[in-house]
């Protein structure tokens, strides 16, 4: 039995998340159909980082087991159908051997997001950035996503229900990017993320820059462990995993 990655990425309008789901399209079965239909046979999937509706993808990976030993030919060959079975919304960049017990999910050390924020009307970022025209404290947000550095528990920012062992997570960076066309860029970087967590914190940090929250507050947030005062209503199409590393 050999093991094989899948790098790909993704514009995530279209699909109802990563993870395969009964009845919706979603990366997960987009990628297994068409590698059954070009090896005709059923390829079962394990992901490294689930992403949720509408939320895109620079860089997320895929393992699955095969007993065929596939050259690096037959591999390039093999990239080059299911990218062409695939739709134009999910790119393919690369299928490779690895060693037998690599793991796209548990060797995987950190993950890297970024969420685009405009604040005047843009036909360039419609439905790749969340548009929001109006005014803005950054160093107020700056100094919430410095705040967040020093948070272990991030229960307050994971939606309800989220069937996880534990809220901790490990952040290696965290910080508002401003671009020279006006935008925003929140980028953060972790060994983990919780679900719906980016958005709580963007959306969070925003009502800090508007002053309807204050640090004081923001940080009451985060102690309480109660996910109804975070705010998670930024929508998925600005949100970006960018980056997973090994």
């Amino acid at each position: 039995m050999a093991r094989y990655f899948i790098q790909l990425s993704y514009f995530g309008k279209d699909f109802a998340g990563f993870q395969i789901q009964k009845n919706a399209p979603t990366i997960q079965g987009a990628v297994e159909d068409a590698l059954f239909t070009y090896l005709r046979k059923k390829i079962e999937l394990t992901g490294s980082s689930r992403t949720d509706k509408g939320v895109h993808a620079l860089q997320n990976f895929f393992h699955f087991d095969a007993v065929e030993l596939w050259t690096e030919a037959e591999l390039e060959k093999m990239l080059y159908h299911v990218n062409a079975i695939l739709p134009p919304d999910i790119a393919i960049q690369q299928i490779k051997s690895v060693a037998a017990e690599a793991h796209s999910r548990f060797d995987a050390t950190y993950r890297k997001y970024q969420y685009q924020l405009y604040n005047k009307k843009n036909p360039f970022l419609f439905e790749k950035g969340y548009y929001f025209p109006f005014p803005l404290a950054i160093e107020k947000m700056q100094a919430a996503a410095a705040v967040i550095l020093n948070t272990t528990n991030f229960k307050s920012f994971a939606k309800v229900h989220s069937q996880v062992h534990t809220h901790n997570c490990t952040i290696f960076s965290s910080a508002w990017l401003p671009q020279e066309d006006g935008s925003l860029i929140y980028e953060v970087k972790a060994n983990r993320f919780l679900r719906g967590m980016v958005k709580a914190l963007v959306g969070t940090m925003l009502q800090v820059g508007r002053g309807k929250i204050d640090m004081e507050n923001f940080q009451k947030i985060i102690d309480s462990g109660d996910c109804t005062l975070a705010d998670f209503s930024p929508p998925g199409h600005g949100l970006y995993l960018v980056e997973v590393g090994f």
